[in-house]
């Protein structure tokens, strides 16, 4: 791109599988989309430190936005992963209780499960349990056939394909350095080496942990409609050995997430993780992503609630990612946030704030939702 003024109808801040599933969507319904990613490619943020899961939507409250776009999400996502031959697998998770004290938690979910029409679900014993994944230890558990797994960089690939299919666009190393209302349009000031202003009709602001800050800079925007950022970083331990389990295996959930639950990726492997590490600032640039081996050690004793025969020194440091929480520390969690008009009144601004898990079983949904509100 060339460092003059580009006039286009709809801009797409951040190419995360957000980002791009609402390019996408835009593009299909033809609609003139430019994405803007401040990073050198496709999916560098949020949606490469992830677990690659597919959610049901067992754990979201029934009417949420975010159990809503969840379920929906999920059933678009298959869908689409089948159309377009990306690798995925419907492995199936359990969620177990490994005390007594725990079952009245995974009996809720169950509950919950139903009430958010997750289909398939059922309750089983420990020993059905065992005799699904024999190197289980349980005492009860929630069986989530429609959880799966997916190759997301393959996802995001496809959708970028899409995207410029339609005729749409993404520019990289465009970091968004603040905007302002202009008549009839925004003007959104793109830094990086060709700096240029872009003139458009609507801004979608999927920029993931940089969504608030991003909101702020734009002139106009009404500072009440900014919620307060938290992050909470997540840290991922590999498994070395073979795949001890053909399914997802997930404990009761803990404060600010799921807890620290076993996946598996399309090769097999084992990885265990997140954790929760409730950080003391809400600056994304400051984000330490290294692994502290030291945290294995609680690794170890939450694997061993359900995995009793996990070999000593098996964890090795894998990655981790960050969570942009509209809720902090003891608080409930908050819901997902996609503000358009009705919220804040500028016409054609759409801002997702707090999308993190599940924003990637999500992402088609929240696409239909964004582009009824541009």
């Amino acid at each position: 791109m060339s460092a003059d003024s580009h006039d286009i109808d709809c801009l797409v801040i951040g190419a995360g599988a957000v980002g791009l599933a609402c390019a996408a969507v835009l593009a299909r319904g033809g609609r003139d989309v430019l994405v803007v990613e401040a990073t050198r490619g496709i999916g560098n943020g949020i949606s490469s430190r992830n677990s690659e899961v597919i959610h049901a939507g067992i754990y979201y409250p029934t009417g949420s936005l975010r159990r809503d776009v969840c379920v929906r999400g999920r059933r678009l996502l298959y869908a689409y992963l089948e159309t377009r031959g990306v690798a995925h697998k419907k492995c199936g998770k359990l969620i177990v209780a490994t005390s007594n004290a725990e079952e009245p938690q995974i009996e809720m979910l169950y509950r919950r499960a139903l009430e958010n029409d997750v289909e398939n679900m059922a309750l089983i014993t420990g020993a059905q349990a065992l005799a699904l994944e024999p190197n289980l230890k349980a005492v009860s558990a929630a069986v989530s056939p429609e959880t799966g797994i997916v190759d997301s960089h393959a996802y995001m690939l496809a959708l970028q394909a899409e995207l410029e299919d339609a005729g749409g666009a993404i520019a990289f190393n465009a970091p968004v350095e603040g905007g302002y209302v202009s008549a009839n349009c925004y003007v959104i000031r793109i830094g990086g080496e060709e700096p240029m202003e872009i003139r458009c009709r609507a801004v979608v602001n999927a920029a993931g942990l940089d969504a608030t800050r991003i909101a702020r800079s734009i002139e106009g925007m009404p500072a009440e409609h900014i919620p307060a950022l938290t992050l909470a970083k997540g840290s991922y331990f590999g498994c070395t050995g073979k795949p001890a389990f053909s399914r997802l295996i997930y404990p009761a959930p803990v404060n600010g997430g799921l807890g620290v639950h076993l996946t598996l990726d399309l090769a097999g492997r084992m990885r265990f993780g997140p954790d929760v590490e409730w950080l003391d600032h809400n600056d994304p640039a400051r984000v330490d992503y290294s692994v502290d081996p030291k945290r294995a050690e609680s690794f170890y004793a939450a694997i061993r609630r359900y995995w009793p025969a996990l070999p000593d020194d098996a964890l090795t440091p894998d990655y981790s990612g960050c969570r942009p929480k509209l809720s902090a520390r003891g608080e409930s969690a908050a819901d997902f946030r996609i503000d358009g008009a009705e919220t804040h009144g500028l016409p054609g601004l759409v801002n997702l704030f707090g999308i993190e898990s599940p924003g990637l079983t999500s992402s088609l949904a929240i696409a239909e939702l964004v582009a009824k509100r541009v």
